[in-house]
């Protein structure tokens, strides 16, 4: 009797375990919202490994230039990964194009798709507005996942009637070459939701972590102190800003300094960042108003897109 017992519960918690991941969301059908380096990057890769896409941006001309932009970063990619069978490697750039499609009218294209990704400007009001409107059109097994790498998730879902099928999906620039993608895990979103964002991520070829709606999740909640305090450090004068640079690359193995990676991600991107979160935490001493940073921003330096931050760029 206790044998039976035992073997019925084992097949019950089998049953179980295949019916969970058989109600999880297999993602073919993707949509993009924003054209920009992200946007691109993730659309990109999602039809490199597969995947149907619409990418989605206020106007024709600005989805062609990010057609022409994901066209250019296949073929640098076909050129090392087909570089003895050229034929091949054309037929793959055709292969991966034919399936991003691109759409001005977002309200349009997701009635159809089982994720919409949102990658456009930092402004939870933006955000808000544009996943309200989408919330009414979208297909109820839809998910949604924000790319924001520094406002609440919660806050976001919040707009929406699915917050259990609300999430973060934080991928790093540049996304065909970064394995790292943060999937953010809110106190609404299901377990369903995560785990099929999850395979989703590993399905990109990517390596994905989870994390909970925390100020810049894992790598910038622990990335924009580190900024911050180099930065104090060079404004006291205690060390200059090259010298801090090599202290990192040659001291602890860093393949840039502080003061590089700042003119690489955009000195008005931290800028915005810091903002929002001092003010959520004034206290917090890595979060205080940085005078160089404020001057350089001000100045429109904003690193290595516009020439010039805390270096200058030829």
């Amino acid at each position: 009797m206790a044998f039976v017992t035992r073997h019925f519960i084992r097949a019950m918690a089998s049953s179980s375990t295949a019916s969970a991941s058989a109600k999880k969301i297999v993602v073919k059908h993707v949509t993009v919202i924003g054209g920009g380096l992200m946007g691109s990057g993730i659309a990109q890769v999602a039809a490199v490994t597969g995947h149907t896409v619409v990418l989605v941006d206020q106007t024709e001309d600005i989805l062609a230039k990010s057609k022409k932009g994901i066209e250019e970063s296949l073929k640098r990619v076909a050129k090392k990964k087909f570089a003895e069978d050229p034929k091949a490697g054309g037929e793959f750039v055709a292969k991966t194009l034919s399936s991003i499609l691109t759409s001005t009218d977002a309200a349009s294209v997701v009635h159809s798709t089982d994720l919409v990704v949102e990658a456009i400007v930092e402004d939870l009001k933006v955000k808000n507005e544009l996943f309200k409107r989408l919330d009414k059109f979208a297909a109820e097994h839809t998910i949604f996942a924000s790319n924001t790498s520094s406002l609440q998730i919660t806050s976001i879902a919040n707009a929406t009637t699915r917050q259990d099928r609300f999430a973060g999906l934080h991928f790093f620039n540049p996304v065909p070459m970064m394995k790292l993608v943060e999937v953010i895990k809110t106190p609404m979103t299901s377990q369903k939701t995560f785990e099929s964002l999850m395979d989703f991520s590993k399905a990109l070829g990517k390596h994905p972590i989870s994390c909970k709606d925390t100020p810049g999740f894992v790598v910038n909640h622990l990335l924009l102190p580190f900024l911050m305090n180099a930065i104090q450090l060079y404004e006291r004068g205690d060390a200059s800003k090259e010298d801090i640079d090599i202290g990192l690359k040659l001291g602890a193995g860093h393949p840039m300094g502080p003061f590089e990676l700042l003119d690489y991600v955009g000195l008005d991107t931290i800028k915005f960042i810091i903002e929002g979160w001092h003010e959520m935490d004034p206290q917090n001493p890595y979060f205080q108003p940085s005078e160089s940073l404020n001057k350089l921003v001000a100045e429109k330096k904003f690193g290595k897109k516009t020439g010039e931050g805390f270096y200058k760029y030829k």
